[in-house]
């Protein structure tokens, strides 16, 4: 058997069914909502088969936590829903048990260590809502921040131009930015129309269509060095084709994937590899000798250069032969600067 509306078990004492908190709040609301006049309070407890003290804690609890207008009538001798409130009372949408509750606040301290002031606006009332319903539960939600840590190795600072960026994102519209770039440190003024921001590798990228090369690009968020909103709607890029240009290539670097790359890794590495997710596509094989050959789709080298190379000794790139070359040559380069002095 089943309590009112939560799906939750009832309780069996003794020979007699008995509700528990939840379950009691719930069919309180129900009773307070389906009756036309003010509800003694030995109906109450009748129907929640509670004591008089239980009653009051209820009604207590509902009135602190989660603001139920109840409010006793000494015409009708009765309990009741204040309708000066503006409608019939409910009971809030968010209800959770502890566990969910504190998975929620530990979605909102890694969105609050990934990025300070990410949604902190928004995430506030609902972290409110939380606390009081784990004080309902007695199961407070202290001590959440510190038992939740997260080691960010290589994030650059991505400045003011974050919180324009996110705004343009969430309000669908078009961005004026100042870009440099990378490898020159040029600048350039884009007009673009911003379609998701990606975190990745701990730092933040922008997908977006630029107005100026016609087509989807990717900005690094640390790279914008000036952001404005415009008023102009943002042009929408459909999710399927944003996965197609963005998702099918390897890393952060765009485009349909042009070459496959076949790794082999030693033996003692194999069963760690295994376990990776290096692009969408892979295809991995364990070998009769122990060791693992991975397949990787890709187009632009540098970012996968850059994962083969922290392999160093244990991998082998097997194809394509210009991977090949490019990996060997900075294996060289990288050992000349460790010759006899």
């Amino acid at each position: 058997m089943v309590g009112p509306q939560s799906g939750k078990p009832l309780h069996r004492r003794g020979h007699a069914l008995t509700l528990d908190r939840f379950d009691r709040i719930f069919e309180l609301n129900r009773i307070l909502q389906q009756s036309r006049h003010p509800v003694s309070r030995r109906r109450i407890e009748g129907e929640l088969e509670c004591s008089r003290a239980t009653v009051k804690r209820i009604i207590d609890d509902m009135r602190l936590y989660l603001n139920a207008p109840i409010v006793y009538d000494r015409e009708y001798n009765g309990y009741c829903y204040d309708q000066r409130e503006g409608g019939m009372y409910e009971l809030p949408g968010l209800w959770f048990n502890p566990s969910e509750l504190h998975a929620l606040l530990s979605v909102q301290q890694l969105l609050r260590a990934v990025q300070p002031g990410l949604l902190d606006a928004h995430l506030k009332p609902l972290q409110q809502r939380i606390d009081a319903l784990l004080r309902l539960q007695h199961a407070g939600s202290e001590g959440i921040s510190g038992r939740i840590c997260i080691l960010q190795m290589a994030a650059r600072s991505v400045g003011g131009a974050f919180q324009v960026v996110a705004g343009a994102v969430a309000q669908r519209r078009q961005l004026e930015l100042c870009h440099q770039n990378r490898s020159s440190g040029e600048e350039s003024a884009r007009s673009v129309s911003p379609q998701r921001l990606v975190y990745y590798r701990d730092n933040w990228y922008l997908d977006a269509w630029c107005h100026l090369r016609e087509g989807l690009r990717t900005f690094a968020l640390d790279s914008i060095t000036a952001a404005r909103a415009l008023e102009t709607p943002a042009l929408e890029v459909a999710t399927a084709d944003l996965d197609a240009h963005f998702a099918s290539s390897y890393g952060i670097f765009a485009g349909a994937p042009t070459h496959l790359a076949v790794l082999r890794f030693a033996p003692h590495r194999a069963r760690w590899v295994a376990k990776e997710r290096w692009h969408r596509d892979q295809q991995g094989t364990f070998l009769a000798n122990g060791s693992y050959e991975l397949k990787v789709p890709y187009s632009s080298p540098l970012e996968l250069i850059m994962d083969i190379l922290k392999y160093g000794p244990d991998v082998e790139v097997l194809a394509p032969d210009e991977l090949r070359r490019q990996v060997r040559d900075r294996l060289q380069d990288a050992l000349q600067k460790y010759g006899d002095r």
